[in-house]
């Protein structure tokens, strides 16, 4: 079993930055992915970005690609969300996932374990 524990979210200004960390935990495979999606009151999960094991190959939404970057340190078994130039849109709970395959996927399907969720919120 994988744990993931997600964490950073908060309230933060149009045009402000914040960073969302997700640690893994449990029994890790050796193949596995990391992504990132959110959920806004009323909306569906969405995807937001992926990290994909060996060339660490990244894709993004394009709502926020160009202002969020994702990146993951294998050794501690964490992935990061960095988030520039946030928007009142951007305001959602986001959540971390696991996917234990060699190959990302923007589908929410696609992914074995997730993160408890941590809510952002930008103010206009």
């Amino acid at each position: 079993q994988v744990q993931l524990v997600d964490s950073g979210g908060g309230l933060v200004q149009t045009g402000g930055s914040l960073t969302l960390s997700c640690a893994a935990s449990g029994r890790i495979d050796d193949n596995w992915c990391m992504g990132w999606f959110r959920q806004a009151p009323g909306r569906e999960r969405e995807f937001v970005a992926a990290i994909a094991l060996g060339d660490s190959r990244t894709s993004y939404a394009d709502s926020v690609r160009g202002r969020f970057t994702i990146s993951r340190d294998d050794a501690k078994n964490t992935v990061t969300l960095q988030m520039y130039r946030l928007k009142p849109e951007d305001t959602a709970v986001y959540y971390c996932a696991m996917r234990l395959s060699y190959h990302a996927s923007d589908s929410k399907d696609d992914y074995n374990y997730w993160g408890q969720g941590t809510q952002v919120t930008v103010s206009s």
